[in-house]
């Protein structure tokens, strides 16, 4: 019988030192944000690590208050019982470097100037990201990883995980991610960053927390949401509906998806930083997981452990074939490599919205894992 997590609390270790990222530049102290659920056990092995997507944050689980609306982004997944089980497992999620959630980004205080960094943060990589995070593992005194698990950036995260620290981890499941970001989602980033460039309320990054550019960061995201979707889902969930409010030939009416899109964008401005928007974007556009090696295959030759990935059919923003040649590199290395290609209508939130299509195929490798160690 599966359950809740129950009330949880969102922890924030604050680390007196420098990291340097892949840009050169150092980073200094950092705070990290992260939930944890379940128990260590005697040896400290059955940790797994869930990594969050683009605007996440570390509340994965559980709620903070009984009263509180939502629980937290993979509820379904995290719990007794549940499919990440925390009656067996150590399950921790950290909010990402770079991001608003209560980790270090552009909103935080520069302790240089003692005025948030805006844009004089300096640009992150996905692995800087990761490279946080093992402070954490550090601090938390966890010796190893049973598994590095997440969807989208999450992907890209356990798959930097397997890489860069494979005496470390001993096993990832990428879900719905690519080993490189493509033209076409570079180009829809580039989109919203203009959308959040022409607000006038921007400012050049250092506009005031109570004033964001609002009309700018709504637009960004219903352009970066658009890319979440597939045509079946919005034919599905929207069709051409017109808006009850509206007549039909009123100029300004709108159908239904128009007016999603605009709740969903106000609704996000509420809770989210927009520099954090922009610089997570920009680590999602440099994303390359050959980045400082001599190709993909020297790259993925660093792996040492087996990988489940996932991919969804509908998925338009990371498709299927970009998932594919990661794994076709892997397997023609010799790694232990297992790929499911889900059918599923919900785009590249699938992995959100019907977790029920591939979570089988998670318990049983988790299960493969845990008897091998």
């Amino acid at each position: 019988m599966s359950g809740s997590v129950g009330i949880v609390k969102t922890e924030q270790v604050i680390f007196d030192t420098e990291l340097r990222l892949e840009s050169g530049r150092v980073l200094g102290p950092i705070a990290l944000a992260y939930e944890t659920y379940g128990r260590l056990n005697a040896e400290r092995s059955n940790a797994i690590m869930v990594c969050h997507a683009w605007t996440g944050n570390a509340h994965a689980a559980g709620r903070h208050s009984a009263d509180e609306r939502k629980p937290g982004w993979w509820d379904d997944m995290i719990g007794p019982g549940k499919v990440l089980d925390t009656d067996r497992f150590f399950v921790l999620c950290s909010n990402v470097i770079g991001s608003c959630c209560g980790s270090t980004g552009p909103a935080s205080l520069n302790p240089r100037t003692g005025k948030p960094y805006n844009l004089a943060f300096p640009v992150l990589m996905v692995r800087d990201m990761v490279r946080a995070q093992k402070l954490l593992l550090d601090h938390l005194a966890i010796p190893s990883l049973l598994s590095v698990i997440g969807g989208s950036m999450g992907a890209m995260q356990a798959l930097e995980w397997g890489i860069h620290y494979p005496q470390l981890v001993r096993s990832i499941i990428p879900i719905a991610g690519t080993g490189r970001t493509s033209p076409m989602s570079i180009a829809l980033n580039a989109v919203a960053r203009q959308a959040i460039f022409n607000d006038p309320m921007w400012k050049k990054g250092n506009y005031r927390a109570e004033h964001p550019p609002a009309d700018g960061l709504a637009l960004a995201r219903a352009i970066g949401h658009i890319s979440f979707l597939s045509d079946a889902s919005m034919q599905l969930k929207f069709g051409r509906r017109f808006s009850m409010r509206d007549g039909l030939f009123d100029f300004f009416g709108q159908f239904e998806i128009e007016r999603y899109l605009g709740y969903n964008g106000a609704s996000f401005v509420e809770r989210f930083d927009t520099n954090s928007f922009l610089y997570l974007a920009k680590a999602l556009d440099l994303y390359d997981v050959a980045w400082n090696f001599e190709g993909l295959e020297d790259a993925l030759a660093q792996l040492a452990c087996p990988s489940l990935w996932f991919a969804f059919t509908s998925d338009w923003l990371y498709p299927p074939y970009q998932t594919e040649e990661t794994v076709n590199a892997l397997t023609q290395l010799g790694k232990q490599v297992e790929y499911h290609l889900i059918d599923s209508d919900y785009g590249h939130d699938s992995f959100l919205v019907e977790p029920e299509k591939f979570t089988p195929f998670v318990v049983e490798f988790l299960d493969r894992v845990a008897a091998g160690s």
